[in-house]
């Protein structure tokens, strides 16, 4: 491993994802409990509208909130992802009510959104919890194009 700090703004997705998959769970964890974290979350989150898959959901009209726990604080970062008409907004005010609420650490959020693990693999691991509608939380992981590291 190069370096445990690439930075995913210089970086394809596809490189990030593969630099995602050589770190070691400590490296990983270390990054996102460390200063680069918020740079890190805001990327990944920045590019999430531009991989929405909109032919599969442009009948979804729901609001997803993510909460990323593992700060350095102690604390959780909360996002919220409206998704309506094909399209997906990100905000850092969870100012509507959630038809979803995805619950996990940053080390496993970073996993997740690269493609290096899969949404069920952490439900059933007890890493991934989620709350509400039940028929999104399965269409969820499809609804985007995820890199293949």
């Amino acid at each position: 491993m190069s370096s445990p700090w690439a930075d995913p703004v210089t970086m394809d997705p596809r490189e990030f994802a593969r630099h995602v998959r050589a770190m070691s769970t400590d490296e990983l964890e270390t990054l996102m409990r460390g200063p680069r974290r918020r740079h890190v979350l805001d990327e990944l989150l920045r590019r999430m509208p531009s991989a929405l898959r909109r032919d599969r959901a442009k009948s979804i009209d729901a609001v997803v909130h993510w909460q990323i726990g593992d700060r350095p604080d102690g604390g959780t970062d909360r996002y919220q992802m409206v998704i309506a008409k094909g399209e997906c907004e990100l905000s850092s005010a969870c100012d509507r009510a959630p038809a979803l609420t995805l619950t996990l650490s940053g080390a496993d959020f970073v996993r997740l959104v690269t493609g290096n693990v899969h949404a069920v693999m952490l439900v059933m691991k007890g890493r991934l919890a989620t709350k509400g509608d039940l028929r999104l939380t399965a269409k969820f992981p499809n609804l985007f194009d995820i890199p293949k590291p």
